[in-house]
């Protein structure tokens, strides 16, 4: 598949920033995240019939463009561009923004059980793993399909650097440099519908966790195939830490509102040994470590001495990880509303995680959960080593609950 790039722009607000916001301070949570861009892609099908195909593109092009304009008006800090590692300058040099066309249908496009080529789709501008001084903040790529049809792509930067607070404590931005690596990495979709998830919650349901969430479970069974090929591999009984991303928005009292701009983020970190490996004791950790987020560190966090009190929750977290114990990562957009995204044509028909997968360099041993169509399933983009993915595609017991070879246009699933 051949994406021809049609042109390049900056969308810039459509009021200009008042100067007492032109800069914009990073919180200290901003600063211990990565320097990484987060991408996305957003597949709609064309349901405009009686419009030609040229003139439906050409008008959602514009009305996105419109859009995008009034959007950077609320949202300044988004066209703006990195000044350093603790602010951005808001000064309305505007988003990145491509057109670009494919002169295939979009439905060619999805029938394909795991493009390879969904990373086209993105800005090819920025790298993974780096944001840096006028560094833009948000790209987005608009692609037309013959036959109708549009992928939105968009790269959101993170904006975090080596803050101050970064250097004197272990924090967010060494453990995450565990998961970046060079070499061969492979990214592969697994969806697990309805009636999956509820066999899983079934099976670990216990009298500690009555009432399992479905991307505990979910997290528990990758987390339990996963340990399982890093043994198979190595044929090295290691503990394994189990981190989940955890949004603070709604956890936070009283909430933050979940709109707001910024990282609302923190990490919660579940060790586990080599032979803990059954289901509903890997939730059991997984509920113990988030509720301990609830009761002890926000309150901490919303305090005097916030700052002090998350590096010393990163630096214990930080003990755990050495040679001698394998991390997992996962980060859940469930319930993020994505499938509600709605420009005026329609909702769209799938949303991915998409990286650059014949990248030398890549976030291996990480999981992003995400809602599927429906709501009730979990689609799962799992990046692993290659020869870890060979053996996990192997493994029966996530073959008896995760469905791995299945077109988007065919999730008639949860």
């Amino acid at each position: 598949m051949v994406v021809e790039i049609v042109s390049k722009e900056f969308i810039k607000p459509t009021s200009p920033t008042p100067p007492h916001l032109r800069t914009h301070m990073l919180s200290f949570l901003d600063q211990f995240l990565p320097s990484i861009y987060v991408p996305m892609v957003l597949f709609y099908m064309d349901q405009e019939r009686s419009i030609p195909v040229a003139a439906s593109n050409s008008r959602r092009s514009q009305l996105l463009k419109e859009s995008l304009s009034e959007t950077l008006t609320l949202f300044y800090p988004l066209a703006g561009r990195i000044k350093d590692h603790l602010s951005i300058d808001c000064n309305d040099e505007g988003a990145y923004y491509v057109e670009a066309r494919v002169n295939r249908p979009l439905c060619e496009f999805l029938n394909l059980t795991d493009s390879p080529y969904v990373s086209q789709l993105l800005p090819a501008e920025p790298t993974w793993t780096a944001t840096t001084a006028g560094g833009y903040i948000a790209m987005i790529q608009v692609t037309t399909f013959a036959c109708g049809g549009i992928a939105i792509g968009a790269f959101l930067s993170h904006v975090i650097a080596d803050g101050p607070a970064a250097t004197k404590e272990a924090t967010f931005l060494a453990l995450l440099s565990r998961f970046v690596k060079k070499g061969k990495w492979k990214s592969r979709r697994i969806i697990f519908d309805a009636s999956a998830i509820a066999a899983l919650k079934a099976k670990t349901a216990s009298s500690s966790v009555p009432d399992p969430t479905r991307v505990e479970v979910v997290s528990a069974l990758l987390s339990k195939c996963i340990k399982a090929t890093f043994k198979a591999k190595s044929d090295i009984q290691k503990s394994t830490l189990i981190t989940h991303i955890v949004n603070l928005r709604q956890r936070a009292r009283p909430q933050i509102p979940k709109h707001s701009m910024g990282n609302f983020l923190c990490l919660a970190a579940a060790l586990v040994t080599a032979k803990e490996t059954e289901l509903d004791n890997l939730v059991c950790h997984l509920r113990k470590e988030i509720r301990k987020i609830d009761g002890d560190l926000i309150p901490a966090l919303q305090g005097d001495g916030g700052l002090l009190k998350y590096c010393e929750y990163m630096k214990e977290i930080g003990k755990g990880t050495n040679d001698n114990i394998d991390i997992i990562l996962f980060s859940s957009w469930c319930n993020f509303g994505l499938y509600e995204i709605d420009f005026g044509w329609g909702k769209p028909t799938w949303v991915t995680c998409a990286t650059e997968s014949n990248s030398e360099i890549g976030m291996v041993n990480t999981i992003v959960l995400m809602d599927t169509k429906m709501g009730n399933g979990v689609e799962a983009r799992v990046f692993l080593e290659e020869q870890h993915m060979v053996m996990l595609e192997q493994n029966q017991e996530l073959r008896a609950f995760g469905i791995l070879d299945q077109s988007p246009l065919n999730l008639k699933v949860g």
